[in-house]
């Protein structure tokens, strides 16, 4: 499957869309104010905090209580911990954030939810193409959204050079990787987070531009036989004092997806209607 993603995504047509509805705004705890990821986890959720938080998840469920942490060792510290996903086995949190490109520790770890998020192993990443490491805030070498797929891990970067969108297909096995990206999308934004849904053949994308939109953007209907007829639609999320950071898909129309803290005093859970 992962093989034809790659070669639908090189006819992704740009539309876009308006009339989007919040279904549901739920404000949720302050000690996740920097949520930056969102996975199912049975019932519940599970997220984290970005760059400074503890290496902890929280669960918490649709009404937004905090219902546990998790608290993640042997696995290092959350450097800058941008999101989470799962492949129906382990969990990947992708400790990628790179706002100065001068990182040189990126990583992803692999956790077993059946043995309460004990680590499993880590993934160590660094971008083939890049040479030099001092601090400058435009520059290709960020990414803050992972999907994972049957066969891989699918990295998004947050290209601030450009507004577009990177796409690194990586392993899911611990090891040592030096990526070069597969596609470039033209998105216009700052993506944030991701979610792949098999079963839907879905990709969804959360993004966001200096005027402070946010966009969800939606890849669905794979068809290797038909590649050309494949669009990339971008919604415009009705979401005004707010950074959208992670999405989950919950079936075609209707996505779960959550903000950091941006002046409102909570971070806060969305459900969105397309």
């Amino acid at each position: 499957m992962v093989k034809y993603i790659l070669s639908i995504l090189s006819f992704f047509m740009l539309n876009e869309s308006i009339g989007q509805t919040v279904v549901d705004e739920i404000l949720l705890p302050r000690e996740i104010n920097e949520t930056s990821g969102l996975e199912f986890f049975g019932n519940n959720f599970i997220t984290h905090n970005d760059s400074g938080g503890l290496p902890v998840l929280y669960e918490f469920d649709e009404k937004g209580t905090l219902l546990n942490k998790f608290e993640i060792i042997d696995c290092g510290k959350n450097d800058d911990w941008e999101d989470i996903t799962s492949d129906g086995e382990f969990i990947f949190v992708s400790n990628t954030g790179n706002n100065f490109g001068k990182r040189k520790n990126l990583n992803i770890i692999i956790l077993d939810p059946k043995k309460k998020f004990k680590c499993f192993g880590t993934i160590n990443i660094e971008y083939k193409s890049q040479k030099a490491f001092d601090r400058r805030s435009k520059h290709p070498y960020d990414a803050e959204s992972l999907a994972a797929t049957s066969e891989k891990l699918i990295l998004f970067s947050k290209n601030r050079e450009s507004y577009s969108t990177e796409l690194y297909f990586i392993p899911k096995t611990p090891g040592s990787y030096k990526l070069s990206h597969s596609k470039s999308l033209s998105v216009g934004a700052l993506i944030t987070g991701a979610d792949y849904n098999e079963s839907l053949n879905t990709i969804a994308l959360v993004g966001y531009n200096t005027d402070g939109d946010q966009f969800l953007y939606k890849v669905n209907n794979f068809d290797s036989e038909n590649l050309n007829k494949i669009s990339f639609i971008r919604y415009n999320l009705p979401i005004k004092n707010a950074q959208i950071e992670a999405i989950k898909i919950i079936n075609d129309s209707t996505f779960w997806i959550t903000s950091e803290d941006e002046g409102v005093g909570y971070p806060r859970l969305f459900k969105i209607k397309i």
